[in-house]
């Protein structure tokens, strides 16, 4: 009880309060502003939290990823522009809404669906991690090992074009991490003799360089284009007969978006898919989806938050991050100094509870932010690129320089963002490398004091049940894409040897 109180008193003060709803905000319009992400903004907002209290500081960047997702629905239902990754699904049937003279009622369903899902998956959160911690604090390094590289494996299922990409964009996250002195040998690793690089690659300019510098040379090469834009907007709260129709939706999508944020390296965008997908497969009119149905807009908005509160579970409880913006997250617990996992949650544990309080104010302000608000946010993408683009450059720069007054961290980021920007015309995605940049460290400190315990014999990895267990869900997760495809094609073949009845008959 005392760590409950204490973790919400961090939290109701005035100025936590203030700079939790700016958060807010600004996570709305960021998410609103296609081609901005929540993962940027959390990456900018990064280095501005040095001086901050740490649980201040890590709740700000929970509130922005909260209201930064929730944001990207209000421009895919009005001009059928996603303003974030998870909201392309919203769009599929938001803007039919929208052309119909329907937008208010579906923003308002939006707000409140990915209330809904968010607090849903907050209330798994606190209930979930401290199990989870209580369990991973018997893990031994060797265990740790294990589970890092099964988070690592899990790179196959997200952003990019194919899982072979991500395993490689992972691998050279992992290879960044080793720049520096090595822990146990004391060699220097890709120093080329350099006294700065002895230390590593610090986190934040190569965070800041991949989400910002990278999508800003992208957004360079697109052209402005008129679109369509719903001018008439008064978002109003969904009807009786809207929640009676989307309330077994709306709790589907939220335990889909919290399984599958709880996973390592999934993400929202996951979720919101999968969260439509699963609205049409059981509603009783699937034939109106892709025209307006109001399932399709709760669904995908109920997953897709309900996903940030399920990332957060393995984000603190194991140090494992569970998608692109939580591994910057994680990254900042370990520039404040707090070491993410169990031990956290067991030395200070009102860390956890401030920062449930956070996400569940987040989550309130956001629904107030969206209801008023909405007509000024409407009009956030009339912003034009020759000026939002040319600010996300100079607030890049201000961080990337203001957190160690190292002016190679301003030409780090600008590599890191010159090296994201041809590597996403590839088809690599950042998240991939970024988990692996994050892990890469965990992977090989757990790595040299398994091999210290077991005197280099690497065998003994397999005398623990649990290493074996995630050995095994590694070697799952890296066969998964392959199966499915070899799944698929023998379903082509079956259905061409065996074709149905009626094309038989014709």
């Amino acid at each position: 009880m005392d760590a409950i109180l204490t973790g919400i008193s961090l939290i109701v003060a005035p100025e936590s309060l203030l700079l939790i709803f700016v958060s807010v905000v600004l996570g709305v319009v960021v998410g609103a502003l296609p081609g901005l992400s929540s993962s940027m903004a959390v990456a900018l907002l990064l280095p501005f939290t040095i001086g901050l209290n740490p649980v201040l500081a890590i709740s700000m960047m929970a509130a922005l990823y909260c209201a930064g997702t929730f944001g990207g629905s209000i421009t895919a239902i009005l001009i059928n522009t996603p303003g974030a990754p998870p909201a392309v699904a919203t769009s599929f049937d938001g803007y039919p809404l929208a052309q119909r003279g329907e937008a208010g009622r579906a923003l308002g369903m939006a707000a409140v669906s990915s209330v809904i899902g968010g607090v849903f998956s907050l209330v798994v959160f606190i209930v979930a991690a401290p199990l989870l911690a209580k369990v991973a604090l018997k893990f031994r390094p060797q265990e740790y090992f294990a589970l890092t590289l099964f988070g690592l494996s899990m790179l196959a299922a997200i952003s990019g074009r194919s899982a072979l990409r991500n395993l490689i964009a992972g691998a050279l996250g992992v290879l960044v991490s080793t720049v520096g002195i090595a822990l146990v040998t004391g060699t220097e690793r890709f120093t080329f003799g350099i006294p700065v690089l002895y230390d590593g690659i610090d986190f934040v300019p190569v965070l800041i360089g991949i989400f910002a510098i990278s999508e800003l040379l992208g957004q360079s090469q697109a052209v402005d284009k008129a679109k369509e834009r719903i001018r008439s907007v008064a978002l109003r709260l969904p009807s009786r007969e809207d929640f009676r129709r989307c309330r077994a939706t709306i709790m589907r999508s939220s335990v889909i978006g919290t399984l599958i944020g709880i996973l390592p390296a999934e993400g929202t965008t996951v979720a919101a898919i999968m969260g439509y997908n699963e609205a049409r497969r059981w509603s009783k009119h699937p034939e109106e989806f892709g025209t307006g149905a109001i399932e399709g807009v709760a669904g995908p908005e109920a997953a897709n938050n309900a996903g940030t509160g399920g990332a957060m579970v393995p984000t603190l409880a194991l140090g494992i991050p569970g998608s692109g913006t939580t591994a910057i997250i994680l990254a900042a617990l370990m520039m404040h100094g707090l070491r993410p996992g169990p031990y956290l949650m067991r030395e200070t544990p009102e860390f956890l509870y401030a920062i449930f309080t956070a996400m569940l104010l987040a989550n309130v302000m956001f629904l107030v932010v969206g209801l008023a608000g909405v007509k000024l946010f409407s009009l956030i993408t009339l912003i034009p690129r020759t000026f939002l683009w040319p600010a996300v450059f100079v607030f890049a720069l201000i961080g990337a320089y203001a957190y160690r007054q190292n002016p190679l961290d301003v030409w780090v980021m600008l590599i890191s963002g010159l090296v994201g920007f041809f590597a996403l015309r590839q088809g690599f995605g950042p998240a991939p490398f970024v988990m692996g940049l994050v892990l890469g460290s965990l992977l090989e400190k757990s790595w040299s004091q398994s091999m210290i315990i077991f005197d280099s014999n690497w065998l003994r990895f397999f005398e623990s049940p649990i290493c074996n267990l995630f050995f095994a869900l590694t070697l799952l997760s890296l066969a998964g894409p392959l199966i499915g495809k070899g799944l698929g094609r023998i379903a082509q073949v079956g259905m061409r040897a065996f074709p149905r009845r009626s094309t038989l008959e014709e």
